[in-house]
C-alpha cells in the first residue's frame, strides 16, 4: 500500500511541477495510456504464470 500512496503522491508533484512549468503533462492519453499500462501488467503476470506451470 506505501508503494501505491507513493506514486501518488510523485506523480501529482510532477502534475504540479509541469503545470507551474507550463508544460505538456508526460502521459499519453487517458484511456488508451491505462489500456497500455494494463496491457503490460497482464503481459508480465502471464510470462510468469506460463513459466511456473510449464518450465518449473
Amino acid at each position: 500500500m506505501s508503494e501505491v500512496l507513493l506514486s501518488l503522491g510523485t506523480g501529482a508533484l510532477v502534475g504540479i511541477v509541469f503545470s507551474l512549468l507550463k508544460l505538456p503533462l508526460p502521459a499519453p492519453p487517458v484511456i488508451s495510456g491505462i489500456a497500455g499500462i494494463f496491457g503490460i501488467y497482464l503481459g508480465s503476470v502471464g510470462y510468469h504464470w506460463i513459466v511456473e506451470r510449464f518450465f518449473s
